[in-house]
């Protein structure tokens, strides 16, 4: 049977995801596996899945009416940075044993992402195919920490499938899910502009909002709610300034030493995410919603001043999403290939450890190619160079 049999019956479907789940058994047991890890300046051995252990432990301080938002330094490294009702929901994993409650919940990440790119419509399913395995580097790596990353991706991308298909409950529901994950997770709702029935669609989002909001009082009461908000609040002020990370900021210092107001850069950014929303006419168009998607999807991650590796599974999704269902020009495929090289693979062992460490971290290189991208997708969308015909 050759390739195009393979993908005439579908049985790509089973192998893609079959090697998706394959990679989600070997990192879930890399972790637990690997024992204890030291933090650089710290005497403290931590486990080696600590972002595990930090949505695990996060629900156990709900439920015993402890601050989500200090440092625990005797469970684990680092802050628990999620809302409440996520810590409630992890409760899900968190009563299992590590080994099952890890697996599961790399393999819900796996899962959702998987779906999302599988549902992308008007995409064949070689496109398809393509964005899975360009996005697989970096997948690998936001499974690997454990993180929430893959399921983000996921659940915007399937809030726009759901849109398409006019399956507003589903929709809303996926977007309102990924704000209480992460808050940034709200600038999706931008999708919502681009359908009918936009009365609708915000109801259904207060309604899907307004039920989770309240899902921790079934857990804890509304004084102890109010202060962690209060708590979680004072912990984001803070952490917003400590680090530029993979990003836009990072990338204007370390290149050229310049230290922008993030606050004026990300208005900036705002302005310049929402403007192609004036091509009003465009709106009855896919593939403008789609490049829209595409841009949201990297704008989230480079003008993330907090953006590590493995957040880039969402930016890295957007640009393959761009690149399958964009013209193959000179420019196009010089700068996708940069983004395989630079975002994908220079951080990997693949490059030599020197280079890691004297140019790609340093240097962010990283994040370049995708601030190139997204340059490039919004002046396609200014230029209408994105638009092709509909039947």
């Amino acid at each position: 049977m050759n390739l195009k049999d393979i993908v005439k019956k579908g049985l790509y479907k089973k192998i893609v995801l079959s090697i998706f789940v394959l990679a989600t058994i070997i990192t879930s047991l890399q972790s637990i596996l690997s024992g204890s890890v030291s933090i650089v300046g710290d005497v403290v051995e931590y486990c080696s899945y600590n972002n595990y252990i930090i949505f695990k432990q996060s629900f156990f301080h709900l439920i015993n009416y402890q601050d989500l938002y200090t440092y625990y330094p005797g469970e684990h490294w680092d802050l628990f940075k999620y809302t409440p009702t996520f810590a409630a929901f992890f409760g899900l994993f968190a009563l299992l044993p590590d080994y099952l409650g890890l697996f599961l919940w790399n393999l819900l990440n796996t899962i959702v992402f998987f779906v999302a790119i599988m549902s992308l419509p008007k995409l064949s399913s070689n496109q398809k195919l393509l964005i899975l395995l360009f996005s697989f580097v970096e997948f690998f790596t936001s499974i690997q920490n454990e993180q929430s990353n893959a399921i983000m991706a996921g659940l915007i991308i399937l809030s726009f499938n759901m849109l398409e298909k006019r399956n507003y409950l589903i929709a809303t529901l996926m977007i309102v899910i990924s704000i209480f994950i992460k808050l940034f997770g709200f600038v999706a709702i931008l999708l919502i502009i681009f359908y009918p029935k936009k009365l609708k669609l915000g109801l259904l989002s207060l309604m899907w909002f307004s039920f989770f909001l309240i899902v921790p009082l079934l857990i804890i009461d509304i004084n102890q709610y109010l202060l962690l908000f209060k708590s979680y609040i004072n912990m984001l002020s803070h952490d917003y300034n400590i680090s530029y990370g993979y990003s836009v900021m990072g990338w204007l210092y370390t290149w050229f030493g310049v230290l922008v107001n993030k606050y004026v850069l990300i208005i900036i950014a705002a302005v310049l995410l929402f403007a192609p929303l004036l091509k009003t006419g465009n709106f009855s168009n896919y593939y403008f919603r789609l490049i829209i998607l595409t841009s949201l999807l990297i704008w989230l991650v480079i003008f993330n001043h907090k953006a590590e590796s493995p957040t880039f599974i969402i930016a890295m999704a957007g640009a393959s999403i761009w690149f399958v269902s964009s013209d193959k020009s000179d420019l196009n495929i010089v700068l996708f290939i940069l983004a395989i090289i630079f975002t994908s693979l220079s951080p990997t062992d693949l490059f030599p450890q020197i280079i890691r460490e004297k140019y790609t971290i340093p240097y962010s290189l990283k994040v370049f190619p995708m601030i190139l991208i997204w340059i490039k997708i919004n002046f396609d969308i200014y230029y209408n160079k994105y638009l092709i015909p509909e039947a």
